[in-house]
C-alpha cells in the first residue's frame, strides 16, 4: 500500500514540476515593447520588454548599455541573470524585463530573467 501511495506521489510532483516549466508561445492581448527605439519614444513604467540585441559597455555595478540597433538604453543586470559563458559585445543575447521610468529620469529596462546568448 506505501508502495502505491509513493507512486502517486512521485507522479503528481512530476506532473506538476513539468507544468511550472511550460510556457505559453502564443498570441496575447499583452503590450510590450519589441524595440529599444518604441521604449525610447514613449516609455511606459512597468511595460514588459522582450528585446534581441547586444551588451556594448559596462557603466556601473550591474548596469549597462544594450542596443538592438534601433537605439540605445541603460539596463539593470543582476550578476545572477548573467550567462553561464563569457560573452562581449558582439554577442547576440536576449533580454527580458520591464521598463523603468521615474520621473525626470531617463527610461531603462530592468532584467528579469537570466540571458539567453542567440545563436
Amino acid at each position: 500500500m506505501k508502495t502505491k501511495f509513493m507512486s502517486v506521489g512521485i507522479a503528481t510532483l512530476l506532473a506538476a514540476s513539468s507544468a511550472v516549466q511550460a510556457q505559453y508561445t502564443g498570441p496575447s492581448s499583452v503590450q510590450s515593447y519589441q524595440t529599444v527605439a518604441q521604449v525610447n519614444a514613449n516609455p511606459v513604467d512597468d511595460m514588459p520588454v522582450v528585446l534581441e540585441g547586444f551588451i556594448v559597455k559596462k557603466v556601473g555595478n550591474e548596469k549597462y548599455i544594450f542596443t538592438d540597433g534601433t537605439g540605445e538604453i541603460r539596463i539593470d543586470l543582476d550578476d545572477k541573470y548573467l550567462p553561464g559563458q563569457p560573452f562581449d559585445d558582439k554577442t547576440k543575447v536576449q533580454l527580458r524585463g520591464e521598463v523603468e521610468k521615474d520621473f525626470l529620469d531617463s527610461p531603462e529596462i530592468d532584467v528579469e530573467f537570466p540571458l539567453v546568448i542567440v545563436r
